[in-house]
């Protein structure tokens, strides 16, 4: 007889899953949260409990749960072709159409764009991977054999894999990883709310951050320095919003010291700040930009590096004498995940999501900022297109009165994600949420608010 036969759902997951960032003790001691459905921007847990998920997911279930259009897209794709690879030169219709949409996507709607190609690949650190190889793939070819150390940003999150990994600012995912690896130095976080100095004004809180970061780059040798990453707006590190004058200063002196600029629009493409892209929304002129999420509303794990001209020429004059370019994956391009993304695509532009996301950012924040009115615990609440953040302040380091709120958030029928860098619970809803379910969970998390406060209240002391 099977001996597992008798066991639960949950019992099965603690005997058999390796969840990724999660800890193995409270696991173990909790148990799992098991979701058996969504639709539109509702999750159902095997309890029965609905709850509104403000989250998307991890910021990618754009178009909403359960879009019968993506599905049947997946379907059709698999009858009609499972499965092309796209190594020597090989390649399919859902994935050049993809790639073409993709460009087409930059031209309209970044000012200013000068992006050549699409590389895809299976996920947001891959992307990120991808843009530390070609980064360095460029500098080589140019004769620069010594300019490939890159800069993030303490409190950025760029993935997990060795490489991105290294790059996210984050010291929780470096611990007991021998990260970050050597080539990868980190400036200050861009933060205004927690990082500046009594009575510095957001202009001279940029000025520092500036000269800093002009500092390294003169400490280090501009001809060793091969790019700067940086997400248009801070996800996981906090919703952390460029401060005044930021990007347009930093991309001044890239430019002036030869040094390439990576998007990391992983989070901020496809629609979130109420742009297409970030990059948009925030005036960059990136060399590499890397997409994953949105793309395919998280409906198949796909990502897409958008190369530059300036990156295309280099590797095309050189082609001749290198040969292939040595990288790529499997799954590159894969045309079921190609014809799903354009069906998201399709399914964004229709309905006006990234119109509907410019139009309740206000509502989104609203709602967050009357959830915690009068509050003692909450300091500041911010954000941008429906991606919003609310900081909590003056607890001692370590306590994390975040994950308490977004507990008691989950009891009152509400997802909220507690971020690792910065107290802070994160709302990013799918952009086809509406203004009722926005003003539903903002009335719930100030319910769970008030709940927590007694705990909050001993936390700070």
């Amino acid at each position: 007889m099977n001996e597992r036969a008798n066991l639960s759902l949950a019992q099965m997951d603690q005997m058999s899953l390796f969840h990724p960032v999660t800890s193995i003790d409270d696991l173990e001691q909790n148990g799992p949260q098991i979701y058996t459905a969504g639709s539109g921007v509702e999750l159902t847990r095997d309890s029965g409990q609905v709850l509104l998920d403000m989250g998307a997911g991890l910021w990618c279930v754009n178009v909403g749960y359960g879009r019968t259009e993506l599905v049947q897209a997946g379907a059709e794709a698999m009858q009609k072709l499972s499965f092309q690879h796209f190594f020597g030169g090989a390649s399919a219709e859902p994935t050049i159409r993809l790639a073409d949409r993709l460009l087409g996507l930059f031209r309209d709607t970044v000012p200013g764009s000068d992006m050549a190609r699409v590389f895809f690949g299976n996920s947001g650190s891959d992307a990120n991977d991808t843009a530390v190889k070609l980064v360095t793939y460029y500098n080589n070819l140019r004769g620069k054999p010594a300019k490939k150390k890159i800069i993030a940003r303490t409190g950025a999150y760029h993935g997990l894999t060795v490489a991105s990994g290294s790059l996210t600012g984050i010291e929780g995912y470096h611990k007991a990883f021998d990260l970050p690896v050597k080539g990868v130095l980190h400036t200050s976080c861009p933060h205004y709310f927690a990082f500046s100095g009594q009575g510095e004004s957001e202009a001279a809180f940029t000025d520092r951050l500036i000269a800093e970061l002009e500092a390294m780059i003169a400490r280090e040798g501009a001809d060793t320095i091969a790019a700067f990453i940086a997400e248009p707006v801070m996800g996981t590190g906090g919703v952390l919003m460029p401060p005044e004058g930021y990007f347009a200063r930093v991309q001044d002196v890239l430019t002036r010291h030869d040094i390439l600029l990576i998007a990391d629009e992983v989070i901020t493409g496809f629609g979130r700040t109420g742009q297409w892209f970030g990059s948009g929304t925030y005036g960059l002129r990136p060399d590499i930009v890397s997409l994953a999420k949105g793309l395919t509303s998280a409906y198949f794990p796909m990502s897409a590096s958008v190369i530059s001209n300036r990156m295309w020429d280099v590797f095309a004059g050189a082609s001749g004498k290198t040969g292939a370019v040595m990288h790529g994956f499997t799954y590159s391009g894969h045309p079921v995940g190609a014809a799903i993304a354009l069906a998201n695509l399709e399914v964004m532009a229709r309905e006006g999501m990234v119109e509907n996301a410019a139009r309740l950012a206000p509502v989104l924040l609203d709602a967050l900022r009357a959830s915690v009115a009068g509050n003692p615990h909450v300091g500041d609440v911010r954000g941008v297109g429906l991606m919003a953040g609310v900081e909590f302040a003056g607890f001692p380091a370590g306590s994390a009165p975040h994950r308490v709120v977004a507990k008691h958030a989950m009891e009152e029928g509400v997802l909220t994600r507690a971020l690792p860098y910065m107290p802070v619970n994160a709302f990013s809803p799918p952009l086809c949420v509406t203004e009722a379910e926005i003003l539903e969970a903002g009335r719930r998390y100030a319910r769970a608010l008030k709940a927590a406060t007694p705990a909050l209240d001993a936390l700070r002391g």
